[in-house]
């Protein structure tokens, strides 16, 4: 059941690929101006020395300390505009001064069931907009950026309009009515199935029409299947509300179907925001974006407003698609748009789209109702990009901003939508692996976009107990993905009515338990050492806004979702393990103006493919489907020299949506046609992958032998390969070879840039296998490192003219002030194989044994509720310790949260003379801590690793060694706030131990 007037082009026409095009191209200057921030100001010169050293590759020279426009974000909850002037300007402080760079302000607070006086200081009252304007200022004068959350919570609503309203989101609900054969019914047009909500007081019916159930079938289960061929269409034949309807004698059941369109009533969640309250818009519509557009001109962006936006930068934002009906998501125009976009008419198929509850209620007898869902949700995509995306996009960069979205949340092109947008942005929260934020990923290269944001630390049921190494050990594995940019899910305005200690938190309690994401800021006892946290952070990310995203293979979906779970092809199982990195397409994306193969690359002047691999549809049983503008598209790519790798049996391709008569055959030709290229190989299942690649002799740019949880990035900027490797096990240890590919010519030196420290050292052992740095990477889980490839003489301030070593019989090697140091635990002759061939050898003397560090004072910092629920109240007091444990275990500290200072004294004998230095092994550490060695505090720790380099620091004699360690909050709460928190089970506080020093021996390799 095809028709002919679907277009020849497949389902999304040239006009509007060309449209999209052009969009693409456009952004292309604001994304260049995001990496010119964040890459720095200046021609990025190193600054010399160990720390922010870095040559001439432009943007190393930043790297120990980022511009503010890399740090980290946070989302900022407010409850309305109930907020104090002076504490707004305060929380902006508190954020910059602990090394965030920005802030979203956003009117949530889901856990206040007090009402808060939205008609006074809800979102978009005077009062809300001149605190929007104090914070604007403050952050104007730290360098804060400032994002502007679109309407009150998600998703995105305004005041002005009811669920009747034209603009508003709407939704078809249906009314089924099962008539036996033979039988007549003469009554009202059935209602619907699903009762409108409160507010929607109006509905116009859209359609009337009986079915033929199919046999076997039944009316009372779902879904109902029907004889397509039998559908008639009866509006005409309604008069006054009423139908008559008689079913033919012979066959089974039938049944009388009708279809109202009415608004779906939904609303922002949390509120109410306003008064009147707010309805969510029609986001398919430009009525429903305009009246969005029109409420935000006519309140919120006063000319001052604009002013201080301008002077600020940052994005509109506008949170996940989560439109929720009970009943089918529609638009008025949903008729006329799809007749216009798919060539065939909806409304004699609707059935095959109808929900309840979200189910489909019907099914058709020759099985195309899929086909037709596919090209529902795909105009729905369409419509979403062009009334909506777009529209505001316009519309927030008219007065000098951007558009940040996150762009999935139904059955929608996520991945062009990210391609489109100034800032797309996934969630840890919600997504449910690394090939959700690979598909986002794979959009925004598409489109030339540098930022793929990410809604960070949200953890169900987390509130007041979230560790900080599980924040990271969950985060970091994620930029890996494609993500380089956190906004934390978020810092918490200070109180409300009725908040208990210790204040206001958007989400906590909810639904009576402690709720999900954290509540950052000074009421965390880890807060003083968050900015050795978020200064990590800015590094990783600067370091990942630099240059150009290359990635090894484009993996082709056939519908964009995102948010799926849904991984690639052998390369997420078994690909991935060895070192393949791989991001997602969707067929809109393959037109964009980055979307050209040259020297075989697909994308070069972006992600830089080295292939493109598909399959069949995984959201249709992997059936072998391609739209037919796809299907061209792929083979222009293969006779411009593209390797690309087919899976499957593709020798009854199919359309994804429905197909005209004589578009299968056209279809077919075309793939026959693609697989019989010469850069073409079709394998016959997903283990065959790696058969296909090694045939089109395809590396991959970093390789190891075995298996690991290794993840990397890998960036290119002139002169430079930037890589980003991290553990992403959770338990794990990364210990193994590890070959890198350089992208241009030329010897290069590979260096480690630390994100902890901001130091960059020449690495000190490695050799070069075949045109690539073959080099040891070993990691904790978690734990991650950057490794750079420059060209040589780019970092000579660094390096001067040592040698490296090929290998050492010592436990480790490194630079020590240009020449090679290796150390060992042990005494003896160690011999080191130099570049070139040399070997050297160097004696290490006696190294004293491991030290258990067992005799400890504790001093804790308890924090407790103050005067007001937003005060805390801190005592200091001396614990006795008989020996390291849990706080839990130690009497009087059982529900205590807050800091404790441990210090631990200890004797060293003549033997610590000379080259002797040490580790401290901590052992087990909850949560965040610090280090100080006789008086001096360490630098930044990694808060992954709780075994500390101390140096030399040691000496002979009396020496103090201080470990400070900050807890969450969750121990007192169980206490103080039972009803909320006392279900949760106590958590392992302070330092746990064993800790040891273990010492280590030093000596230098003779020079060359």
């Amino acid at each position: 059941m095809s028709d002919p007037r679907t277009p020849s082009v497949g389902e999304l026409s040239r006009r509007r690929l060309l449209q999209l095009g052009a969009v693409a191209a456009g952004a292309g200057a604001l994304a260049s101006a995001e990496g010119a921030a964040a890459q720095g100001k200046g021609n990025g010169l190193g600054q010399g020395g160990r720390a922010g050293g870095g040559g001439n590759v432009p943007g190393i020279g930043r790297f120990a300390a980022p511009d503010r426009a890399v740090q980290p974000r946070f989302r900022w909850w407010w409850p309305h505009g109930m907020v104090d002037h002076a504490e707004i300007a305060r929380e902006i402080d508190q954020i910059a001064d602990a090394g965030f760079g920005g802030v979203e302000i956003a009117d949530v607070h889901h856990s206040v069931k007090t009402p808060l006086d939205p008609a006074g200081t809800g979102w978009g009252t005077p009062t809300w907009v001149a605190a929007v304007e104090v914070a604007l200022k403050q952050a104007r004068k730290r360098g804060v950026i400032v994002d502007m959350t679109l309407g009150p919570s998600w998703p995105a609503s305004t005041p002005t309009i009811t669920p009747d309203s034209d603009a508003a989101v709407k939704e078809v609900a249906h009314g089924l009515q099962p008539l036996a054969a033979g039988t007549t019914y003469d009554g009202a047009v059935p209602e619907p199935v699903v009762a409108p909500h409160g507010a929607a007081t109006r509905k116009q019916l859209l359609r009337v029409e009986a079915a033929q159930v199919m046999a076997g079938r039944e009316t009372t289960r779902r879904p109902i299947g029907i004889v397509r061929d039998s559908l008639v269409d009866l509006t005409d034949t309604v008069r006054d509300g009423r139908i008559a309807f008689t079913a033919p004698a012979a066959g089974t059941q039938w049944v009388l179907i009708s279809y109202w369109e009415r608004g779906s009533g939904q609303q922002p969640e949390g509120g109410p925001h306003t008064e009147p309250e707010s309805y969510v818009i029609d986001h398919f519509s430009a009525a429903g974006t305009q009246t969005m557009i029109d409420f935000c001109e006519r309140t919120l962006l006063t000319r001052e407003v604009r002013r201080l936006l301008r002077d600020v930068g940052g994005t509109i934002f506008e949170d996940s698609i989560e439109m929720e009906t009970d009943a089918t998501l529609w638009t008025p125009r949903m008729a006329q748009e799809f007749a216009a976009f798919k060539g065939y008419e909806l409304m004699p198929v609707l059935a095959a789209v109808v929900e309840q509850d979200e189910k489909y209620v019907f099914d058709f007898d020759d099985a195309t109702h899929g086909r037709i869902r596919t090209d529902y949700n795909d105009t729905l995509s369409q419509l979403y990009i062009d009334n909506h995306l777009l529209k505001l996009q316009r519309w927030a960069r008219g007065f000098g901003m951007g558009l940040r979205m996150q762009p999935y949340g139904l059955e929608t092109d996520a991945v062009t939508k990210a391609a489109l947008l100034d800032v797309p942005e996934g969630e840890s929260l919600g997504f449910k692996n690394l090939d959700d934020f690979r598909s986002l990923a794979g959009g925004r290269d598409a489109g030339g976009r540098l930022v793929l944001s990410n809604e960070a630390g949200g953890l169900a049921g987390g509130a007041y107990s979230t560790a900080w190494d599980v924040t990271l050990k969950r985060l970091m594995p994620q930029y890996a993905a494609g993500m380089n940019q956190a906004v934390f899910h978020g810092f918490a305005y200070r109180d409300v009515p009725n908040v208990r200690w210790p204040g206001f938190a958007a989400f906590s309690p909810y639904n009576g338990g402690p709720g999900y994401g954290e509540a950052w800021g000074p009421r965390q006892p880890t807060w003083g050492h968050v900015p050795d946290i978020s200064a990590y952070l800015a590094r990783v990310q600067h370091i990942l806004q630099l240059g150009r995203h290359q990635v090894d293979v484009a993996f082709l979906r056939q519908k964009g979702y995102a948010g799926s779970g849904f991984g690639a092809a052998w390369f997420t199982s078994d690909g991935g393990p060895i070192g393949w990195t791989h991001n997602f397409l969707s067929p809109r994306t393959l037109h964009l103006p980055l979307m050209r193969v040259r020297g075989g690359r697909l994308a070069p002047d972006g992600a830089n493919y080295k292939v493109l691999v598909f399959e069949g549809d995984a959201f249709a049983g992997r059936e072998p489907a391609l739209q037919l503008d796809t299907a061209e598209r792929l083979l222009s790519f293969a006779q411009a020299g593209l390797p690309i790798v087919v899976v499957g049996d593709w020798s009854r391709p199919v359309t994804p949506g429905l197909a005209r008569s004589g578009q299968l055959a056209q279809l077919k030709s075309l793939v026959d046609e693609l697989l019989a290229q010469p850069t073409v190989r079709n394998v016959a299942d997903r283990p065959n992958i790696p058969e296909g690649l090694a045939s089109l002799g395809i590396p991959r740019d970093v390789e190891h032998a075995e298996r690991s949880p290794l993840l990397h990035d890998h960036r290119v900027l002139p002169g430079a390969d930037l890589y980003y490797l991290v553990n992403g096990h959770a338990s794990t240890l990364v210990d193994h070879d590890v070959t890198f590919a350089p992208s241009g010519r030329g010897d290069v030196t590979p260096f480690l840039l630390d994100a902890w420290t901001g130091e960059i050292a020449p690495v000190a052992e490695w050799e070069e296998v075949g045109g690539r740095i073959r080099m040891r990477v070993r990691l904790k889980p978690g734990q991650t490192t950057i490794v750079a490839l420059a060209r040589r003489g780019w970092w000579q301030e660094l390096l001067g003219s040592a040698t490296h070593a090929t290998a050492t019989e010592a436990d480790e090697i490194r630079f020590a002030d240009r020449r090679l140091e290796i150390r060992s635990a042990q005494a003896g002759s160690y011999a080191t194989t130099l570049a070139g061939g040399r070997t050297v050898r160097a004696a290490i003397g006696p190294v004293p044994a491991p030290i258990a560090l067992e005799s400890w004072s504790l001093e804790v910092e308890d924090w407790q509720p103050g005067r007001k629920p937003y005060e805390t109240s801190r005592t200091r007091r001396k614990v006795p310790l008989s020996a390291l444990a849990p706080w839990t275990a130690i009497p009087g500290l059982e529900e205590v949260s807050g800091i404790g200072r441990y210090t631990a004294t200890i004797t060293l004998g003549r033997e610590w003379r000379g080259e002797i230095g040490a580790k401290l092994d901590l052992g087990e550490v909850f949560d965040t801590f610090r280090v100080r060695v006789n008086g001096k505090p360490l630098g930044p720790l990694d808060q992954v690793d709780t075994v500390v380099d101390l140096g030399d620091r040691l000496k002979p004699g009396r020496n103090t060694i201080e470990v400070e360690v900050a807890t969450t909050l969750l121990n007192r709460l169980r206490v103080t706030d039972p009803t909320v928190f006392g279900g949760n089970r106590p958590q392992s506080y302070g330092l746990i131990g064993p800790v040891r020093l273990l010492p280590y021996g030093r000596a230098t390799l003779p020079k060359r």
